[in-house]
């Protein structure tokens, strides 16, 4: 297997590989792009997105800036929104559904280094997917870690550590983040 074949299969590779390599500069070169664009210039924000992800709805707005390491893991549904400083490691897929609002400042890790500190130091690390359903709310100074999953109709509150996956209809927040409430379904 490639360093890439392994990367997107959740096995230990290293990013220390030509191949990634070129693909993370084609990544840094559309979004350096993409950042100095002044904000009203639209189609144009929406053209680079549409190159840099793998796939977007008809419908989302990404404010500047925004950052990612491959951008063709980053897949987001309709009427997505995300505030300035949405920062998304996307080694592994990150699937978010429609309606989907981010707060200022939120951070999505797909990745993460080996224990082993020759590992670590070699460059190895593993990757694991990132979803998020339809109609989520993601509170600012959140960060979303490997492996997560969070329910439709969830809200993260401000400033979460999200280390493990969030049930559909709730609330949760903290540092690590928890469910606080169910949301009634009256409140749907």
């Amino acid at each position: 297997m490639t360093e890439k074949e392994k990367m997107l299969s959740g096995a230990y590779y290293t990013y220390i590989d030509a191949e990634l390599d070129a693909e993370r500069d084609i990544a840094e070169d559309l979004v350096t792009d993409y950042n100095r664009l002044h904000p009203k210039e639209d189609a144009a924000r929406a053209a680079i997105i549409r190159e840099l992800f793998g796939s977007t709805g008809s419908k989302f707005s990404i404010k500047q800036p925004f950052y990612c390491d491959y951008g063709y893991n980053i897949h987001i549904g309709e009427n997505f929104f995300s505030n300035f400083n949405f920062t998304v490691l996307d080694e592994a897929e990150v699937r978010i559904g429609d309606n989907v609002l981010i707060a200022p400042n939120v951070s999505i890790y797909t990745v993460n280094h080996a224990v082993n500190i020759e590992q670590r130091n070699a460059g190895i690390e593993y990757a694991k997917p990132v979803h998020i359903g339809n109609n989520v709310w993601i509170g600012g100074n959140t960060v979303i870690l490997q492996g997560v999953t969070i329910g439709e109709n969830a809200i993260i509150g401000a400033g979460s550590v999200v280390t493990k996956s969030i049930p559909a209809n709730v609330i949760a927040a903290g540092n690590p983040c928890r469910v606080i409430k169910v949301i009634p379904e009256n409140e749907l």
